[in-house]
């Protein structure tokens, strides 16, 4: 009995140590590697990213520094996420070009049935294996040209994909205030010149975090936006006392964010609970469906669609709008599964005794536009005072790509046409 007491103690223990263990919030650089003759006379590029962050939350929130910059800029009127509107699939679609179901992060999380692997964006052994993620990322194409970049804890980042890592960059951890993260920009900006980062991605999740757990007309949502945009201006200003020449800046967000009705929740159709038939992975506002015996599919399609309520649709991948680029055809992966289950806005599905966030995303973007992002630009290569419409967000990267001068060698998405007009030349 004395023993038994024991071992619940130490496994206690070890949960109070796993919880309160510290966090590894080193640098990691890979030595060695240095700027070639051609990189040093290239731009500079600082890709910000604030998670969640609504395209009208600068307006709706008055963003000071943002409005200013943007105004004296590139202003967007708002940028389409990739379907669905989740933080991994676009961050990586960002940095790729290319929609979710292309370079294979169709979500936060999903079942590799080839590899016979589950992928999670809360387990760090995924995130940092590049063999999840398809496409090469903006900091690998730069490094392989002789460039070199920086992550501050963008998706992937810490990851090999693409063939080679940012020459700086940190593990994902939320330890670093906004503040702290512009401080580490910006020495990497005062380095020697041929070991300063041309290409310098940052991530701040603050904006997102307030959404989901407050929604997104609150408060706290506007407090987490005036956050990162006065971590903003100081990012400018300190930039421009070191004198560098031609230092762009583009500030983006994966998606925006919508007030879900979590009190009456959508309840996931009985059937699916059969495990021995089904695997259904569930986002809240989307529900993939893989169907474990490929004859059924068409009848359990039926059988779904015909006992559907009037809150959600019921697609067959290869049935799905084509503009979502999410369907048979654009599963290079065959991860997404063969039924598609979406819930029309505010609604969501939820397993029983589960609890939920208040904020959501993850919607078609062309039908709920509270789901759209934010696209500013501003810098010597940018043209000044333009607004520009609407477009999709594989398109940020040929612009990058443009801007430092770098050759993009495999197919992308993402098209220069659709931002070349941003551009001064």
């Amino acid at each position: 009995m004395k023993r038994g007491i024991q071992i619940v103690l130490l496994f206690f223990s070890l949960m109070i140590y796993a919880q309160n263990a510290p966090v590894d919030t080193a640098q990691i650089v890979v030595s060695e590697r240095i700027n070639n003759a051609e990189a040093m006379q290239k731009p500079y590029v600082i890709m910000i990213s604030a998670d969640g962050f609504r395209y009208d939350y600068a307006q709706k929130y008055n963003a000071q520094n943002l409005l200013k910059y943007s105004t004296k800029g590139i202003q967007a009127k708002a940028m389409i996420p990739s379907y669905p509107s989740i933080t991994f699939p676009n961050h990586w679609t960002l940095i790729t070009g290319l929609y979710p179901s292309h370079h294979g992060l169709i979500d936060n999380f999903f079942y590799d049935y080839q590899r016979k692997q589950a992928y999670a964006m809360s387990n760090r052994q995924n995130a940092e294996d590049g063999t999840w993620y398809g496409g090469t990322p903006l900091w690998s194409l730069a490094e392989k040209q002789g460039m070199i970049s920086a992550s501050l804890q963008w998706v992937g980042s810490a990851s090999d994909a693409g063939g080679m890592r940012p020459t700086y960059y940190y593990p994902y951890h939320e330890e670093f205030k906004p503040s702290e993260k512009i401080d580490k920009v910006i020495n990497w900006l005062k380095l020697p010149e041929d070991k300063r980062p041309h290409f310098i991605s940052l991530y701040f999740p603050e904006v997102d975090g307030a959404g989901h757990r407050f929604g997104p007309e609150t408060k706290e949502t506007e407090t987490s936006v005036h956050l990162i945009d006065e971590a903003i201006g100081n990012l400018v200003k300190k930039v421009n006392e070191l004198g560098l020449k031609n230092v762009n800046f583009i500030f983006v967000s994966d998606h925006g964010m919508i007030k879900v009705d979590k009190g009456n929740p959508l309840e996931i159709p009985q059937i699916l609970f059969d495990k021995t038939r089904f695997d259904y992975y569930n986002s809240q506002t989307l529900l993939r469906v893989y169907v474990k015996n490929s004859d059924e599919v068409k009848s359990v399609y039926k059988e779904l669609k015909a006992n559907k309520t009037e809150d959600y649709e019921v697609y067959l991948d290869k049935k799905l709008p084509k503009y979502l680029h999410f369907g048979t055809k654009d599963d290079r992966y065959n991860r997404i599964g063969q039924i598609l289950l979406l819930p029309k806005a505010p609604k969501i599905f939820l397993e029983r005794d589960k609890r939920t966030s208040i904020g959501k995303h993850g919607y078609n973007p062309r039908v709920v536009p509270e789901m759209k992002a934010t696209f500013f630009a501003w810098g010597p290569e940018f043209k000044n005072n333009l607004v520009i419409d609407e477009f999709e967000n594989i398109n940020v990267y040929p612009l990058v790509a443009e801007i430092l001068g770098l050759k993009m060698n495999e197919p992308i998405d993402g098209k220069l046409k659709v931002l070349k007009e941003t551009l001064k030349k």
